[in-house]
């Protein structure tokens, strides 16, 4: 049994040891937003914030996050009202298939977080874990750079 606080809420939840963080978000919590890619770290498809810092799920035993605070591309906004990152990237047609678009949100939200202005070579570095087979990036970095302007 862990305990920690997931999108604002604490839980409760029983887990196997040797589950992801990944494996536990996606099938026991429902929450389907953290996708699957590689499951070895390598593509940042599945990356959520822990404590604020963007992290790779697929390599996070469940276990690990007790007491800690997990974020996950769910807690960005609703359809009645995105969060600013998530408008720039529709704005800026940062989404294509949408696979990555989930882990980059995230780890641009970090970034955001700490540097409310940040430059394009630290936007294109907090964007550096996570491959993308369909923008090119220069549209995700050009919205990832609009939204620090909000």
């Amino acid at each position: 049994m862990i305990k920690f606080i997931l999108n604002g809420e604490e839980i409760q939840v029983e887990v196997p040891p040797h589950w992801t963080l990944l494996k536990l978000l996606r099938d026991k919590l429902g929450l389907t937003g953290t996708k699957e890619g590689c499951g070895i770290g390598e593509c940042g498809a599945c990356t959520v914030l822990l404590d604020g810092m963007p992290v790779n799920a697929c390599l996070i035993l469940a276990p690990k996050v007790e007491g800690r605070k997990v974020e996950t591309v769910e807690s960005l906004g609703s359809q009645e009202s995105l969060h600013p990152l998530q408008k720039s990237f529709i704005d800026h047609g940062a989404i294509q298939c949408g696979f990555c678009t989930p882990g980059i949100l995230m780890s641009s939200k970090a970034l955001l977080g700490k540097n409310s202005n940040p430059t394009i070579e630290e936007i294109k570095e907090a964007i550096s874990g996570h491959l993308c087979r369909c923008t090119g990036y220069h549209q995700i970095i050009e919205a990832i750079a609009k939204a620090s302007e909000v």
